[in-house]
């Protein structure tokens, strides 16, 4: 099959294996060409299959040689279509894995689900014995509740009154006014089910009542804050109910696990292109002109380049681990800095459809939105046949 691009919206339906295979490469090489993490040596990922879930296990293995098991939901490639880039992203690192050396295995399903956890446990049991490090990276808009079969849809949409601000198409470029429309209380309380704390937490419980958590663990979810810009639709949003809600899980679990040594952080980053950023109103545009303003200063920074640093200056460091005053981490303090936040708000109230190619980095933004996908990587040639079902090692 020859792959192209097919896009809906902030959807692309179609993948490239060999471009996905690439890019993974490309992370691994970052890691192994910065100096060896001193970091955990069995490692759960849940959610690991892109973004920051990715990321982490890529670091965790190719930079601290730690044994990893990744949790994802299943895509399998036919004659017809192709396979979600999870999926490729996952079969290319189980291959660069093996040839390393380094134990990893796949379990896929809803991790939502009761047997999904279940069989992860029993994985690690059997092949790893102990995980010191577990990171909960799931990323989705829907969730049946594994005990009422309940199912919860999440919305990206701000509370108590209308929100009007600068969007763009950023396949055209076209910049526009939207409004959004306030979420329902409904609205809100099936976003927190979905995106809030209770799953991770479930997740703890599950390992821990498996006798598969070394006494030490630190577990860790993500979270966003993110410019004044984006308040309204996002930390003072729907969606931000969630965050709260996971920070609060963070801190509970924290108390729990602290008492034999363990810990529980929320990790707040910058900014990126992601399926789910990309889905948000208002913010590609402000992530656009964030990048045009990082870039320029040297301050710029992918999944990779963020999670590596989470993992050196933060997480294993020598001494405590930083934190705010609501005990996160922070990995979004070059993002937030007073001179990086005043050059993007100039940007903002000036861009147009007609300069925006010129004041922001839109085209990169473009550009990474279709890398997410395994395309535009350089060195791929996507005029040449390649098989779709591509298999993924040590998967159960």
């Amino acid at each position: 099959m020859i792959i192209k691009p097919r896009t809906r919206g902030f959807i692309c339906t179609t993948s490239h294996p060999a471009g996905c295979a690439a890019q993974v490469q490309e992370q691994i090489q970052y890691v192994q060409s910065k100096p060896e993490i001193r970091g955990p040596k069995n490692v759960l990922v849940i959610g690991a299959s892109t973004g920051y879930g990715l990321a982490a296990r890529i670091t965790a293995a190719f930079g601290a040689r730690a044994n990893t098991v990744g949790v994802y939901r299943p895509s399998s490639g036919s004659e017809k279509r192709t396979a979600s880039a999870g999926w490729y992203n996952s079969a290319a690192l189980e291959q660069a894995a093996q040839e390393a050396g380094l134990k990893s295995f796949s379990v896929t399903g809803d991790a939502f689900s009761k047997e999904t956890k279940e069989k992860t446990v029993q994985l690690i049991k059997e092949k790893l014995g102990k995980v010191d490090l577990v990171i909960y990276s799931v990323a989705s808009a829907r969730k049946t509740d594994a005990a009422t079969g309940e199912v919860y849809n999440s919305v990206l949409k701000p509370i108590g009154k209308p929100f009007t601000n600068k969007t763009v198409n950023f396949h055209t470029g076209e910049v526009t006014e939207i409004t959004l429309e306030p979420a329902t209380e409904k609205e809100i309380h099936d976003t927190v089910a979905v995106m809030g704390g209770d799953d991770w937490e479930d997740w703890i419980q599950a390992l821990r009542g498996g006798e598969v958590l070394t006494e030490d663990v630190t577990t860790i979810s993500f979270s966003y804050i993110g410019s004044e810009i984006t308040q309204a639709v996002y930390r003072e949003g729907s969606i931000g109910r969630a965050k709260d809600h996971l920070e609060a899980t963070a801190l509970k679990m924290n108390e729990q696990l602290k008492s034999t040594g363990g810990r529980a952080y929320v990790v707040v980053s910058k900014g990126l292109v992601t399926q789910s950023s990309s889905a948000i109103p208002v913010v590609p545009l402000y992530i656009s002109s964030l990048y045009k303003v990082m870039k320029e200063k040297g301050l710029h920074e992918g999944c990779i380049e963020q999670t590596y640093r989470l993992f050196t200056d933060r997480l294993y460091t020598e001494g405590e681990t930083p934190v705010d005053e609501s005990g996160r981490i922070r990995i979004d303090d070059w993002e937030l800095r007073e001179d990086v936040q005043a050059e993007v708000v100039k940007l903002w109230d000036s861009v147009t459809t007609e300069n925006i190619y010129e004041l922001t980095d839109l085209e990169g933004y473009r550009r990474e939105f279709f890398q997410l996908f395994g395309f535009e990587t350089d060195g791929v040639d996507y005029d040449a046949d390649v098989d779709p079902d591509v298999k993924v090692p040590n998967s159960i």
